[in-house]
Formats: structure tokens, sequence, C-alpha cells
């Protein structure tokens, strides 16, 4: 298992028995996310479900081609957000790109620019990337704030990106190099 602590955070991976609370972070978080990811069918919110996410997570975490936390305030047990790196490229690449998303009820407080520092952390320092990715939609204002607050950089706009809530939508691409890797 994958555990990071931060002043006000714990980031970690999940384990089988933590279905419960995943399926409770997907069910509470249905409507308010449904702007910012792909449609979802009903099948999606259930415990099978959130079953397979984690045996999908737990592959990835343990071949390291990926890296998924989730977000629980230090002495609870609540998730509260989540942080993805997908897609890692080893090799002259060392890349991966970023994904994260928060529940309605803790935004505004600085949990994932928290978690994002912890997680980029990781990154570079463990995972030795060279290179993280993220892209967000233009409207998407307070993931805007918190990629720039963390010095990534806008590099462009891809065009009907990725079909977000059923509609091809565009993203501006950011990224943050790792200042250690030559």
């Amino acid at each position: 298992m994958h555990t990071y602590p931060t002043a006000r955070l714990t980031l970690r991976s999940l384990t089988p028995a933590d279905a419960p609370l995943l399926q409770a972070f997907l069910v509470r978080n249905r409507q308010f996310l449904q702007e910012w990811e792909p449609k979802r069918d009903e099948e999606y919110f259930s415990i099978d479900s959130a079953r397979w996410l984690i045996d999908s997570s737990t592959v990835t975490n343990d071949n390291k081609t990926g890296l998924s936390l989730y977000l629980f305030r230090v002495g609870e047990e609540k998730i509260i957000g989540h942080i993805g790196l997908s897609n890692i490229v080893y090799g002259p690449f060392l890349s991966c790109f970023l994904g994260y998303k928060l529940d309605f009820e803790e935004t505004n407080i600085g949990y994932i620019s928290e978690g994002l520092q912890k997680v980029i952390q990781v990154a570079f320092d463990d995972y030795k990337l060279h290179r993280i990715e993220a892209n967000v939609m233009p409207r998407n204002i307070r993931s805007i704030k918190a990629l720039e607050k963390l010095k990534f950089e806008q590099e462009g706009i891809s065009e009907r990106y990725l079909k977000i809530n059923g509609k091809w939508e565009d993203h501006l691409h950011y990224v943050l190099l790792n200042p250690k890797v030559e």
C-alpha cells in the first residue's frame, strides 16, 4: 500500500476493504463531478465498480505505470478526493498525466493544492519523472488556479481533446518539469 502524509491529509492507495468508502465518494459527488468527467452509467456507482476501480489501480500502482491516491483528512476514514498519475512512461520520456478531483464539500480549503504538492514530490523524487502533464477545460477555473499555483505552465490548447459528459471538450495543456532531472 502507498501512503503519504501531509500536514492535514493522508494520501493513500485503497484496498478491497475500502470499496464502500470509494462507492460513497462516487455517489456523493455524482452530480458535482458530472460536468468534468466522462458520462457515467448507473453501474459506475455500484459497489462492484468501486471494487473494480480499486483492483485496477492496485495493478498500475504495483507495476508503477500509474499512481492512484485517495485523500483523507488526518485521522478520518472518509474519502475527500483523488489524485492520480496515469500513463507513466519511462525511458527517454519520463512523463505522466495528472488528474484529480475533490469532494464538493471540501473545495476552497486548499486540500487539492496540498495533495498535489505531495504527489508532485513523489513523482519527481521517487519515480524520477521529468514531466507531469495536466489537461483542463478552459472553464474549470478552480483547476487552472490550482495548477498555476503549483507553477504548471500552459503550453497550448487541444481542441476537442476529451469527451466529457457526452460532449467533446477543448482542454488547456499544462506542464510541470522536474528541475532536478537533467
